[in-house]
């Protein structure tokens, strides 16, 4: 018997390495009762092939549920004690939407849909100086939208809770992967409660600190920008949108001042009442209701904070205080700016550390694989992170469904899926990451535009 030894928090885990047998007893017994995944042809089932899913944000459940959909079996393993609901707009483009199309049942896609950003004028970013004025733009990145009906925006919360609908019985809240071990015929993974849990492939899916992601490739480094942020959001009522510049309401919007400091914003405004899709398209679930608003992302570059005064611990820092770094730093900027800011509700603002990761050399492929940020965590430069998560929870959950079926060995599934993900991916991460990502005319060849 082989014995692999993993430092986890400073103590040594032995995991035997024998992973015969794809579910614990305890998951087989919770997945005995499980309804039969609606769509999914009786032939595509293959309840023997088991995946072990680490993360439950947007890419976990978004495999989990382009699994479920081809009939192949998964649990998903999130520390959280239930969906997390802290974040507000993602950027949407053509690569997400479709992989949400592919992955979701027929009625949860259409609550996206419903639920997303009214079309704007103008799909692109925009870049402001700060007195409003225009100083250019760049498309989206992407492939093609959708001409009739094109994806915008979505609110996080709202996305992360249509994509738990129906994974009830695949959920496994308060439970993480802490470490695993695998052999010629499967995984074997370690959880935080001392349990254990086999299947035939690892996906991890558990962010920017990926547990997984250290044990398969632990020369990737995080990087450290020093870049800060705070995150908010304003209400957004008919009579603060009659005042801000038009600008605002296209696809993104990014203004920067003299004192270098840089505000993002975003508006969100459904096409439909959240509550009033819900209560058609999916009337069990548990969806929360969102008012229209704006979001207002003040970063704070490590060079900034000289030019306008003392910056505080922005994580011990109360919500007034935050807010009053907001309102210094659009001193001086065009009246609808600053009137914004003194709209944004404290109670929202919410700090945040840019980093991001190294492009990874290509590594061998096996029974181990990682999607999103585990593996290409970016700035939000291009607005692309929830979008390449949810490419490559798509792109794999078709590979995994293949060698379920065993219409290909497992690690040739894995191997596609990496070798698509490096040529596809990698670029927009360098690309995110560069210092020229927010200049207008900044495009690299290798990074797909349709609107080129």
């Amino acid at each position: 018997m082989i014995i692999d030894v993993v430092y986890v928090q400073d103590s040594q885990i032995q995991l035997p390495r024998s992973c015969a047998g794809r579910q614990s007893d305890a998951e087989r017994g919770a997945n005995s009762s499980a309804e039969p995944v609606p769509d999914v042809p009786e032939e595509a089932n293959v309840s023997s092939f088991h995946v072990l899913i680490a993360g439950g944000g947007i890419g976990g459940l978004c495999l989990a549920q382009g699994l479920r959909k081809a009939g192949v079996s998964c649990t998903v393993y999130e520390s959280a004690p239930g969906v997390v609901l802290t974040g507000y707009r993602l950027h949407m483009n053509g690569a997400g939407g479709r992989a949400l199309q592919q992955c979701l049942p027929e009625h949860l896609f259409e609550l996206y849909m419903q639920t997303s950003r009214t079309t704007p004028r103008r799909e692109v970013m925009v870049i402001l100086d700060h007195q409003a004025r225009e100083l250019g733009s760049r498309p989206h990145i992407g492939p093609p939208n959708d001409p009739d009906r094109p994806h915008t925006a979505v609110n996080r919360r709202t996305l992360r809770q249509i994509m738990n609908v129906g994974l009830e019985d695949v959920v496994q809240f308060g439970r993480a992967v802490r470490a695993y071990e695998t052999d010629t015929d499967g995984v074997r993974v370690l959880l935080d409660d001392g349990t254990t849990a086999v299947g035939d492939v690892l996906v991890g899916a558990d962010g920017i600190n990926s547990v997984v992601r250290k044990q398969l490739l632990p020369d990737v480094s995080i990087v450290e920008t020093e870049t800060r942020a705070l995150y908010s959001i304003a209400p957004l009522t008919a009579e603060l949108a009659a005042g801000l510049p038009e600008a605002l309401f296209d696809g993104f919007a990014c203004a920067s001042g003299p004192n270098g400091a840089l505000f993002a914003y975003g508006a969100y405004q459904p096409r439909r009442p959240i509550a009033e899709a819900v209560a058609e398209l999916a009337p069990a679930a548990s969806i929360d209701p969102v008012d229209p608003y704006l979001m207002v992302n003040l970063g704070l570059p490590p060079a900034t904070a000289p030019n306008w005064g003392d910056v505080p611990d922005l994580w011990r820092s109360s919500a007034q205080t935050l807010h009053s770094v907001m309102r210094t730093a659009v001193e001086g900027w065009h009246p609808a700016l600053v009137g914004l800011v003194e709209h944004v509700d404290p109670t929202t603002i919410f700090p945040v550390a840019i980093r991001h990761l190294q492009p990874a050399d290509p590594w061998p492929a096996g029974r181990v694989t990682l999607i999103g940020d585990a593996v290409h965590a970016m700035p939000p430069s291009f607005g692309s992170g929830a979008n390449t998560a949810l490419r490559d929870a798509a792109a794999l959950s078709r590979v995994l469904a293949q060698a379920a079926r065993g219409d290909r060995p497992v690690v040739e599934a894995v191997a596609q899926y990496e070798s698509e993900m490096r040529a596809e991916v990698f670029p927009i991460l360098r690309a995110s990451a560069d210092p020229r990502a927010l200049d207008p005319n900044f495009l690299p060849d290798d990074v797909l535009a349709a609107n080129r």
